[in-house]
């Protein structure tokens, strides 16, 4: 009776754990340094590497991370990157760090990170782990005085659908999906222990000012304005030549259309004709004929993820545009008195 109980009670908090939904990233400080250390080290090149931790109900909490080596293209041998992340893993188990995989990381410049390869680079990590992230850090954005960190994941709608192939105008209708459902951003935690608390605040400046806080108020913002334009530019552009392309095929459906009309008017005229003789009618339709094959729609994933990629160029034109005139009207105000 006791064991039946117990499997009962173990079956439930499983059966719990799964249908959690992943609310909360939350990650320890010395993660997050780590994390803005790496790709700062780097610039402008962009790093990448393997996020530690653990999967505990709702909370993904990461307490450890590891860059991933860079290499040359000629170099870049999948099996000795594999290789790595087992040996560092091995290393860290051996003195008591947590080394179970959660996700990875990776720095962006100017916010262009929604890619088929991050959308295909989650999709394999979704292949061994149940619930994973990608954390994504800025370090352009981090320099006018935001802290450009985010916790990416796939909504499960459209893992569904990549996973199907069935990316086409008919089955996201179907799903009710649009561009804005493709990724989910999960809301970032910063746990500390005590200790590095106490630390911390024994670290504390006595200075009430420190030299962040003088460049927050830098009033040069026309090269992160002018960059995030010229994006935006070439995104449209990636977008009007996505959308030639469905007019293309539209185009092609409707002359396939008319040819395959054309053609059963001739058929029924022919079947009239072998009547009117005693003939037997031949078929309407006629599946060999290459006009009644069905034409390949093109897939959606490019102009979703052009689409994704021009609001996230907004939104951050609008922040920037919004924190410069604050900037303009608090000088202002200082010149004034």
């Amino acid at each position: 009776m006791a064991n039946t109980m117990v499997r009962s009670f173990v079956q439930v908090a499983a059966a719990e754990e799964v249908s959690s939904p992943l609310r909360v990233v939350q990650m320890e400080g010395l993660a997050i340094l780590k994390i803005i250390k790496h790709c700062k080290e780097f610039m402008p090149a962009l790093v990448t590497g393997q996020l530690l931790g653990l999967d505990v109900g709702s909370v993904l909490e990461v307490t450890n991370c590891f860059p991933f080596p860079i290499r040359e293209e000629d170099e870049e041998i999948e099996a000795d990157g594999a290789n790595y992340q087992l040996e560092m893993m091995r290393c860290l188990r051996e003195v008591n760090v947590d080394n179970n995989t959660v996700g990875w990381y990776q720095s962006t410049y100017m916010g262009s990170y929604q890619t088929v390869e991050l959308i295909e680079t989650f999709m394999n990590y979704q292949e061994n782990i149940r619930r994973c992230v990608c954390i994504i850090y800025d370090p352009s954005r981090s320099s006018q005085g935001v802290l450009a960190l985010k916790a990416l994941k796939l909504t499960d709608a459209f893992m569904d659908l990549y996973r199907a192939s069935s990316l086409n105008g008919e089955k996201l209708r179907e799903k009710n999906l649009t561009w804005v459902d493709i990724f989910e951003e999960i809301p970032i935690k910063v746990s500390n222990s005590a200790l590095i608390s106490a630390f911390m605040s024994e670290l504390e400046p006595e200075a009430p000012v420190s030299q962040c806080d003088y460049d927050r108020l830098s009033l040069s913002t026309n090269p992160f304005m002018e960059r995030n334009l010229e994006f935006l530019i070439e995104c449209m552009d990636d977008l009007s030549m996505e959308q030639q392309k469905f007019q293309f095929y539209y185009r092609n459906v409707s002359r396939q259309q008319s040819q395959q009309q054309a053609w059963l008017q001739k058929r029924r005229a022919e079947n009239m004709a072998r009547k009117a003789a005693g003939e037997e009618p031949l078929p309407e339709e006629d599946p060999s004929n290459p006009i009644f094959k069905p034409l390949p729609e093109p897939s959606r994933l490019d102009s979703f993820l052009i689409t994704n990629q021009i609001s996230n160029y907004c939104s951050q034109i609008n922040g920037s545009a919004g924190q410069s005139l604050n900037k303009f009207y608090l000088m202002e105000a200082l010149h004034e008195k």
